[in-house]
């Protein structure tokens, strides 16, 4: 069941772009490979593995110099629940939907906060066409940090991964945008087509996440 086009919250000027990382899929290995978009030729950085029968189904691996991989995250997706899970460097987080029929989901990130203990409430929204399904995410002042452009119709350069702000380059600020931004394009193409989580809606309890509450030293 396919869910209904939603705009952006922010359009994304690319004259702001200041790293980007392109993604190719591999359909026989069922792997996605991220590379860095200003060389082409270079090797990848990420490796994105998918597993059909087992929970969690993605798992999302950092590529070092030297070609070993390290585990950096997974993704989680649910056939009864319009909410879904990941975990990033050990921690696990919740890609919570803020309405039942619109592509808007929001997460807690301490990377892109300022205060260690207090998270920043970031909202991930995405708009389709014929042709490209663009997820945009952006802090609480509605600042865009990421763009994750995806080619519909692609079979092996599936999309681009843009940074903006003043994280763009910020590793850890790249693992997390790559985690989560990947993880809901997913469970957005399970949404709309599964039938589970269409009766999910239903019976969802959409909303803002609750920001935990900062534990006195």
């Amino acid at each position: 069941m396919p869910l209904p086009a939603n705009n952006p919250s922010s359009i994304v000027s690319t004259e702001t772009e200041t790293h980007a990382l392109n993604v190719e899929f591999e359909w026989r290995k069922w792997k996605a490979f991220i590379s860095k978009a200003s060389d082409p030729e270079s090797k990848p950085i990420y490796v994105v593995g998918f597993h059909h029968m087992n929970k969690p189904q993605i798992e999302y691996k950092s590529i070092g110099d030297d070609q070993k991989t390290t585990t950096i995250g997974t993704g989680t997706l649910h056939t009864l629940k319009i909410d879904t899970e990941y975990e990033l460097h050990g921690q696990k987080r919740t890609l919570k939907a803020l309405k039942r029929w619109k592509r808007e989901y929001t997460y807690h990130s301490y990377i892109y906060s300022d205060n260690p203990k207090v998270p920043m409430t970031m909202t991930w929204t995405s708009s389709s066409g014929f042709k490209t399904w663009d997820f945009v995410c952006v802090d609480e002042s509605q600042n865009p940090v990421a763009r994750w452009s995806i080619n519909i119709w692609a079979t092996k350069k599936v999309g681009k991964i843009e940074f903006l702000g003043p994280k763009a380059n910020d590793e850890a600020a790249h693992d997390e945008i790559v985690v989560t931004g990947l993880t809901l394009f997913w469970f957005m193409g399970l949404r709309s087509t599964n039938i589970g989580n269409f009766f999910a809606t239903f019976f969802a309890r959409p909303g803002p996440l609750e920001k935990p509450v900062p534990t006195e030293d």
